[in-house]
């Protein structure tokens, strides 16, 4: 009797034992099941949130090129408009006093004729540098006469100015583009550094060196100035109008300076061939 009693109450236990086992595995599969489920939310909720950041920041960057692009729409209808206004309207102006200063040097005594011929050089010298200037600012010219002969333009134009020395080295066989607003804004790039040399540098001389290969122009633009220190100088617009500019052509920009020996810009423009 005694040994059936040990028998029932050891297979109560037992049986005990089996459901509280059942049971542990129960909840252990639960809360398993409820871990596997969380972890596979935040997974999702994490590529989700990382998809939105990352269409946002596309949709960013496209609404800044855009707004870029429409800003140098901007400047490129303000430019030609002044350019043509320089062309037409002061050039114009300049054209007629020269001629009458041509036909007062025919009637003036010899004694003065010296002083009306060096106003009449005067007058034909600023002539030419507001035609040059005009073609300069405008980008029809600029399209029409091709980004080298356009540069070598603007290096004429400041020899004669006499404000700095400039020189043009060119390496290899020209290029033609497929797209010439790339050859109007990389003019523009470089046209933005000679005028900041012009105004901080304190320059002597100034080389412009374009070279060329089978795919890519590499454009160089050094001066002699007094350089800055890319710490202290503040990024204003003409710094920046040159970086995002090379971004919409994908043009490698690079500008180093070192304080009282100069600046240098580097571009790598990977042009599409006609």
């Amino acid at each position: 009797m005694f040994n059936l009693c040990l028998f029932i109450h050891a297979s109560i236990q037992k049986t005990i034992t089996e459901e509280e086992i059942a049971l542990i595995v129960y909840v252990v599969f639960f809360v398993v099941i409820i871990v596997v489920v969380f972890v596979l939310f935040f997974l999702s909720f994490q590529k989700r949130k990382n998809q939105l950041l990352l269409k946002n920041i596309e949709q960013q960057k496209q609404f800044d090129e855009e707004l870029l692009i429409t800003q140098q729409e901007i400047q490129e209808e303000t430019l030609k408009q002044v350019g043509r206004e320089l062309h037409d309207n002061v050039g114009q102006l300049l054209s007629v006093a020269t001629m009458q200063m041509n036909s007062v040097a025919k009637v003036v005594d010899s004694e003065i004729k010296p002083k009306v011929a060096s106003a009449s050089e005067a007058l034909k010298e600023s002539l030419a540098e507001v035609r040059n200037l005009s073609r300069s600012l405008n980008s029809d010219v600029i399209a029409n006469l091709g980004f080298e002969a356009t540069v070598k333009n603007e290096i004429d134009r400041l020899n004669k100015s006499g404000l700095i020395e400039a020189k043009l080295n060119t390496v290899g066989e020209r290029v033609n583009f497929e797209n010439n607003k790339d050859e109007i804004i990389l003019f523009r790039i470089l046209q933005e550094f000679i005028s900041n040399t012009l105004k901080y540098a304190e320059a002597e001389l100034i080389i412009v060196s374009l070279s060329y290969d089978s795919s890519l122009l590499t454009i160089t633009a050094e001066d002699n100035g007094v350089g800055f220190d890319h710490d202290q100088i503040e990024q204003g617009s003409g710094l920046t109008n040159m970086s995002k500019r090379s971004e919409l052509i994908n043009a490698e920009f690079q500008l180093e300076s070192v304080q009282n020996e100069g600046t240098t810009l580097s571009l790598s423009y990977p042009y599409r061939t006609l």
